[in-house]
């Protein structure tokens, strides 16, 4: 790894911030307990929800961490669509007995509040999604200490990452799970992704600062993988969904593994953004019309799918995942990093020997 992360962790082994409850303190301190990077997700949480969880992960463990935000995103919404979107779902809202969201609710994420929080009480890494921050932003954080991740998925976007100063860049593929790190959101492009061995080649080949790897990885030998393209870390997310302390829901963890739910695809239907999750009946009969808008989408939704939740109903989850899903383990977070550090070594000597398995 480059010396900048090999004094923040031992291990290439990045815990994925989850947004919606799955990137809980319990999980973060498991990880960088045991020699990754465990993150926590202050994406849908208050300023003082981020801080709250910051606390209470720093009394589980004295290992460096991370915590991730959202960018503010742009009005590029079209208000008529995301209306006739609303008529759409109005079924959904009658059969979960609950109303839709005030589409309106808010599209900064309270992402000012919540980066003077982390200046006046600085975390090891903070790391950002759907875009990149404004270099002041960048340098604030450095004056105070703190390394700076930012999602491409792109080389341009990489390229892009690095003129604003950052320190890492997570070359996100298009096998990921959950929101794709997409700087602009442009519909055009939907299912036009890069797989993520191509993505960290072509990103390594642009960019001079050290690359984090992210997109349905599950094994120790993927993470060789990528750090043979060039990583210097893989980001893993689906892999720690089912794990011990993840504060992923019951049902979540199961559908992962549960052969009702076949294939994974990338869709708008929950948030307005693409993100990768499990194809349910919610995913197939609204993704179709899901329009670009985001977050008007996602606070639209957050009411059928909190009650889809109370009702036990994963078929109107949204059951984020990868492409590796299959493959989840149901582990503690900390015997599953010793698992994967196990087989990365073990690649890595099948490599150095000649062999491949």
């Amino acid at each position: 790894m480059s010396s900048v992360l090999t004094d923040l962790f031992p291990h290439p082994i990045v815990q994925a911030p989850m947004a919606g409850g799955v990137s809980v303190p319990q999980l973060a301190a498991a990880v960088s307990d045991a020699g990754g990077l465990g993150f926590l997700a202050a994406g849908y949480k208050t300023a003082d929800g981020m801080y709250q969880e910051i606390k209470q992960l720093r009394g589980l463990t004295s290992r460096p961490f991370g915590v991730n935000l959202f960018l503010p995103q742009p009005e590029t919404a079209d208000p008529a669509a995301v209306d006739v979107y609303a008529h759409q779902l109005a079924g959904e809202a009658s059969w979960y007995e609950t109303e839709l969201g005030d589409p309106d609710s808010g599209r900064d994420d309270g992402y000012d509040a919540k980066l003077a929080v982390l200046l006046d009480n600085p975390v090891p890494v903070v790391s950002f999604h759907f875009g990149v921050p404004a270099r002041e932003v960048i340098d604030s954080l450095h004056r105070v200490g703190t390394l700076t991740f930012v999602t491409a998925t792109t080389a341009e976007e990489a390229r892009a990452v690095e003129r604003a100063g950052a320190d890492v860049v997570i070359a996100q593929g298009v096998e990921a799970g959950g929101h794709q790190g997409t700087h602009r959101d442009r519909p055009e492009t939907d299912g036009s992704g890069i797989g993520l061995l191509s993505l960290v080649a072509q990103v390594r080949e642009s960019v001079g600062i050290p690359v984090v790897a992210a997109g349905g990885i599950m094994r120790g030998g993927q993470i060789a993988a990528v750090c043979a393209a060039g990583a210097s870390a893989a980001q893993l997310g689906t892999a720690f969904v089912a794990a011990h302390e993840s504060g992923a829901h019951a049902l979540h963890k199961q559908a992962l593994t549960n052969p009702l739910y076949a294939r994974t695809e990338l869709t708008r239907a929950f948030t307005g953004r693409p993100a990768r999750a499990l194809v349910n009946r919610f995913l197939r009969e609204h993704g179709p019309y899901a329009p670009a808008a985001y977050p008007e989408v996602h606070h639209l939704t957050a009411p059928l799918r909190k009650a889809a939740a109370q009702a036990g109903d994963a078929q109107g989850l949204a059951l984020w995942a990868g492409q590796g899903h299959r493959m989840v383990r149901e582990l503690p977070a900390g015997q599953l990093v010793e698992v994967l550090v196990a087989e990365l070594a073990a690649a890595r000597t099948a490599l150095s020997a000649g062999g491949a398995r």
